[in-house]
């Protein structure tokens, strides 16, 4: 059919685009969490240039009581308070229907569902294809063969279509209006519809198929017995109000016909305004392509109110636009002869503070080579020092400013230091600071947002910089590389980076101080810097011959299981299938009464389903390590080889400061950190990682049980701070307190259960969640929390203090003072609130282990340097530190190592580092 048409529920949308960033919600520069706006656009987006629909339309609720409240004023009554960042999102999302020309329909009195009911029946009739664009199930009633269920893409996922078939078979029923009975007779926790007690999905779905709806049912109760009947007869008028509650009303009193559903062309004018405001760059560039670029610091662009239905007008208010270079008095200097870098390499020397920042080919490290230097001390002003495009000649042109860079007093600023650092050092330069980075600063006083430098000085500065994607950009449309531009073009593209940072650093300073950051950003972000360059630098060689066989043994206990899995079913099947996996355990083996299904219909088998039905067949046995050597041979094993850098004969991981809340590092390009450890097959892969030459050893350092001290310093529970000065095992000790019994009695499986509880409390572990890793019921989970905490009231002191702390200051901090703000932390949503109440009490530890490494590694770089020692550190992963040592220095450095290790922070509780020495890094772990 020609005329399609889009009916979108708003409200079920926005909250599902709000929760699908409830880990990693977006915040535009004023603080606004436009998770809800973000998700719900790219949806639109989505769907527009995807299904090019002819007629669409959003509906919404209103706050008005409908028919259903008025019957049964418990309707709904269960939900949980809307999330207050959602609450503030919903009057703009009509403005982003607006921009998009699309008309937003809601009526008093009737819910989202009557109004898409309503109208996908009528346009059934007037020759439309409908599609009613929802996640919610309910409207599994409504499908024909003219109207579908649309779910849009989710997290990835392609968008999906339900016709009646569909349906049917995820509800198992033979005609789609028996949604409605099955509803009825279950009835729906998520609207608080009762049903029938005692009778669940399956059994209404039974009885729905024997009686064809909840009336037949009621007419031929003579044909059940027993509790059936019983709650039948007793809840026969329950039945009938929850199956007027679950029908969606077609008939709702509006006038709007679908034909008046014509979607409109977009004002770019308006989308444009409406993305700079809310800070959408990336949903800009899908639209606009990639010149896309933010209108303004404070949008004012605002769409009059208008009926629904109505074609409404667009009023366009008048706005304040960035300033550019072009705007702004500036003095920007080339520097291209030997005279000139000697004369600007003495003023740095002369100087407390300056701000550089390197121009090079690549955003490689190790490909770059150096084009040119930028550097500013003053607002407006800046220097560009061109050098030869010859790498030899530049490297040498560059010593001029050996003396500035390498003088220890003057402060050096930059935004993301570490890759100008590291540059410089490649080139024979090494940086001495104190450093001022302003991208590590802008992440500790703004942690939720943006930290890159153009987005920062349209923030702070309201000042569009020069983008180099317009750069790279020849005359004819073409691209072009770094050393293809201009040098007239590439000097005040880059002097205008250092001045831009130079003031963002004015800017940030004061922030620092404002929000007591300046530890954490000068006595462990900044040293840290130069820590990580080295690391970078120096990373650790592999022996790719020990992956290789290891590749070759996993792929023959593959086929191996492969084939018992053939034998155990009796046919072959796909086992990376997750549909045909399905119909084998649940239709086949019958291994679950009742499967659960993903919101595409197909029964669910992943790891957690999986793990449950471990003990119930050896088929599901088999699958599980099926998965586990697969991932590992195609995730580590295969592919690590080629992350080799052929230079040099060793991997080169990329760490990052501040990508993650607590402070941790993350490693990437590959990721070296979730190298598996805990099974046997993953601490093989260890062994590939080798000391670079005969005569040196790995060592590993590694924190013991450094999350259980923090515990016991911040509770200053007596239990736990007695158990670690007495050098005892934490987990048999935790285990002799809850089971009351002494420390020789503790069983295996008593410690196994007190370690879970232990590693379980810093990540507000409920008795759900302990349950499901111990495979217990919850009464005994529930018992052994209510135990730990009756053994250890310190710590529940401690959680007490710190819920309190973080809402009242909407923050929660490690002893060093980082901060990790929580603004949910006071939420009326009971799943919101709960969310940041666990990183509340998981901040302070998690993050103050993060604080102790990063100052053990600043220091031990230290003394390493100062003993002119040739150990280098080469990783770090999560409590471990790994070192290359010539055999010579093993004695010499592991002391040292230790005592730096276990300094780090003043903390009430043993500390305690073991270390190993090894030719790989497995002998040394």
């Amino acid at each position: 059919m020609t005329k399609r048409l889009f009916l979108l529920d708003g409200m079920a949308l926005a909250y599902r685009a709000h929760f699908a960033f409830i880990n990693r919600p977006i915040f535009n520069s004023k603080g606004m969490n436009t998770s809800a706006l973000f998700g719900f656009t790219a949806t639109l987006i989505d769907l527009i240039t995807r299904e090019k629909p002819s007629h669409l339309a959003i509906v919404f609720d209103t706050s008005a009581p409908t028919g259903r409240h008025l019957e049964f004023e418990a309707y709904k009554a269960n939900r949980q308070e809307m999330p207050e960042d959602l609450s503030a999102a919903l009057p703009h999302l009509s403005r982003v229907a607006e921009a998009f020309g699309i008309p937003v329909i809601r009526k008093d009195g009737y819910e989202a569902d009557d109004i898409i009911g309503t109208l996908a029946t009528r346009a059934a009739q007037e020759d439309f294809m409908t599609y009613m664009v929802t996640p919610d199930k309910d409207f599994g009633q409504l499908v024909t063969d003219r109207i579908l269920i649309y779910r849009p893409s989710y997290k990835g996922d392609a968008p999906e279509i339900l016709d009646s078939g569909a349906v049917c078979a995820r509800w198992g029923i033979e005609r789609t209006e028996q949604v409605i009975d099955i509803l009825g007779l279950a009835g729906d926790a998520s609207d608080n519809i009762p049903g029938v007690p005692g009778i669940g999905p399956k059994t209404a779905q039974k009885l729905i198929n024997q009686f064809g709806s909840v009336e037949g049912i009621l007419s031929n109760l003579a044909q059940l017995k027993g509790k059936q009947l019983d709650r039948l007869r007793e809840h026969a008028d329950q039945a009938r109000l929850s199956t007027r509650l679950a029908t969606i009303n077609r008939d709702v009193p509006i006038e709007i016909k679908p034909e008046a559903l014509v979607l409109h062309p977009l004002k770019p004018d308006i989308v444009n305004a409406l993305f700079s405001e809310f800070e959408f760059r990336s949903l800009g560039r899908r639209l606009f392509g990639e010149e896309f670029q933010l209108e303004m610091t404070e949008a004012s662009k605002e769409i009059a109110p208008r009926s629904a239905g109505e074609p409404g007008q667009l009023e366009l208010l008048e706005t304040t636009p960035f300033n550019t270079l072009a705007d702004v008095p500036h003095r920007y200097h080339r520097v291209n002869d030997a005279t000139g870098r000697k004369n600007l390499a003495a003023a740095l020397r002369e100087l407390p503070s300056f701000c550089f920042d390197t121009e090079t080919t690549d955003l490689n490290v190790r490909r770059a080579d150096l084009l040119g230097l930028a550097l500013s001390w003053k607002k407006g002003e800046a220097w560009y020092v061109q050098f030869d495009r010859d790498p030899a000649v530049a490297r040498i042109q560059l010593k001029d400013f050996r003396d500035a860079f390498s003088a220890p007093g003057i402060t050096k600023v930059g935004h993301n230091l570490k890759y100008d650092l590291a540059i410089m050092k490649r080139h024979g330069i090494e940086v001495s600071g104190p450093f001022f980075d302003t991208m590590l600063a802008h992440a500790l006083v703004e942690p939720e947002q943006r930290h890159g430098m153009d987005y920062l000085a349209e923030t702070c500065l309201a000042y569009r910089t020069i983008h180099l994607d317009a750069l790279l950009k020849d005359e004819s449309g073409g691209t072009r590389t770094m050393a293809d531009i201009p040098p007239e073009q590439l000097a005040e593209y880059s002097a205008e980076d250092a001045d831009v940072t130079w003031q963002l650093s004015e800017c940030l300073g004061p922030l620092i101080r404002e929000c007591a950051q300046e530890r954490v950003f000068f006595e462990i972000e900044a040293p840290l810097i130069p820590v990580l360059v080295d690391m970078e630098e120096a990373g650790i060689a592999l022996d790719a011959a020990v992956l290789n066989e290891f590749s070759r043994e996993l792929g023959e206990r593959i086929r191996q299981i492969e084939n018992s899995i053939v034998e155990l079913v009796g046919h072959e099947f796909n086992l990376n299938s997750p549909k045909q996996l399905g119909e084998v355990l649940f239709d086949e083996l019958k291994l679950m009464e009742k499967p659960k299904k993903t919101r595409t219909g197909q029964y669910a088998t992943n790891e957690q389903t999986l793990a449950t039905l471990a003990s119930k067949h050896p088929v599901v046995r088999a699958i599980l390590e099926h998965r586990t050597l697969a991932k590992l041979k195609g995730t580590y094993v295969d592919t690590l080889p080629a992350a080799v850098d052929p230079a040099t004969g060793r991997i080169h991981s990329h760490f990052g400061q501040l990508h993650t809340v607590t402070g941790r590092l993350q490693s990437n390009s590959p990721n070296l950190q979730n190298i598996p450890v805990r099974s046997e097959e993953g601490r093989e892969i260890r062994k590939a990682f080798v000391a670079g030459s005969a005569d040196r050893v790995l060592l590993s350092a590694d924190y013991s049980q450094i999350e259980l001290r923090i515990i016991a310093a911040l509770s200053q529970d007596p239990g736990l701070l007695d158990a670690f000065r007495q050098g005892l095992d934490i987990h048999s000790a935790t285990a002799a307190r809850i089971y009351g019994v002494d420390t020789q009695s503790v069983t295996r499986e008593m410690r196994s259960k007190a370690k879970m509880v232990n590693f379980g409390i810093p990540y507000g572990i409920s008795p759900f969640g302990l349950a499901q890793r111990l495979g217990v019921g919850r009464t005994e989970a529930a018992e052994l929390i209510d135990q730990y905490f009756a053994q250890f009231s310190g710590v529940q002191g401690y959680i007490d203090r710190t819920l309190a702390c973080a809402r009242e200051k909407g923050y929660a901090e490690t002893i060093t003072g980082r901060r990790r703000f929580l603004r949910d932390i006071n939420s009326g949503n009971a799943t919101v609130r709960s969310a940041a109440e666990r990183n509340a009490i998981n901040m302070p530890i998690q993050g103050t282990a993060a604080d102790m490494i990063k100052i053990a590694m600043a220091r031990v770089r230290d003394r390493l340097r100062e003993k002119h020692l040739q150990t280098r550190l080469l990783l770090q992963v999560h409590d471990e530190l790994v070192f290359e040592v010539p055999e010579t220095e093993v004695e010499t450095v592991r002391p040292l190592i230790v005592e730096a290790m276990t300094t780090a922070l003043d903390l009430p509780v043993p500390i305690v580092v073991e270390t190993g020495i090894g030719r790989n890094w497995l002998e040394a772990h």
